[in-house]
């Protein structure tokens, strides 16, 4: 039996991280379809070059609440049943990345998934599994993002923090050493979704955001550049 309510956790955490929440508010705010500017994908990151700052932070902590409801549907159903509490928020940052709601069929024939790189349900996920790493991660994840100015090595760094600080809390015994297991396959998801960022990073061609110390240098390099010209 609780195989069976195992299964339907699992599938709630993928149906729950399916909610398109950038696309919705981008979509009511503006008229656009959030999948057609810039990345294309349905994160706060692009929902803030969609449609503003705000619509970016409602995205972003709606889809952090994604990874944390699955967390929670799956302790108050199977309590003490720790693996299964952690597939359900995994399960929700596929549901982030490949929508059930948004498959669509290309021009070839070939069916498609939208969706987001599963930051935001990854932290989500690991605040369910223990609230305190929020903050950390919040903290860390914007020095990150402040000196490099790369939104996809900021998210990268996410599933990297939760598997430090998960480690080290297992090793002092407070947390169950399978929530580390947690963070390596969220951190895995993450590059796999951030494929074509990590080529453009190799090749020196990612986004760099001005509002960064990265970005401030490289404003500062391209105007002494220009004036020696």
């Amino acid at each position: 039996m609780q195989t069976l309510i195992g299964i339907g956790v699992v599938i709630g955490g993928y149906i729950i991280g399916s909610v398109p929440f950038g696309l919705l508010i981008v979509k009511s705010k503006t008229g656009k379809d959030i999948r057609t500017i810039e990345s294309g994908r349905t994160g706060g990151t692009n929902a803030v070059r969609a449609a503003g700052f705000g619509a970016g932070v409602l995205t972003a902590i709606l889809d952090v609440l994604k990874g944390a409801a699955s967390v929670w549907l799956a302790q108050t159903l199977l309590p003490g049943n720790y693996l299964f509490h952690i597939l359900a928020p995994l399960a929700a940052i596929l549901g982030h990345n490949y929508s059930l709601f948004l498959i669509r069929r290309e021009a070839g024939g070939k069916w498609r998934f939208s969706g987001g790189a599963g930051g935001a349900p990854a932290l989500g996920g690991a605040a369910g599994l223990w609230l305190p790493i929020f903050p950390i991660v919040v903290i860390a994840g914007a020095l990150i993002w402040f000196t490099l100015g790369m939104a996809s090595v900021t998210t990268m760094a996410i599933g990297l923090i939760v598997i430090i600080v998960f480690a080290i809390r297992s090793w002092l015994g407070y947390l169950e050493p399978v929530t580390i297991l947690y963070g390596v396959i969220a951190e895995l998801l993450l590059l796999w979704a951030l494929r074509p960022n990590i080529k453009k990073l190799l090749s020196g061609q990612e986004r760099v955001v001005r509002l960064s110390l990265n970005g401030w240098l490289r404003a500062k390099r391209e105007a002494r550049t220009a004036s020696h010209k």
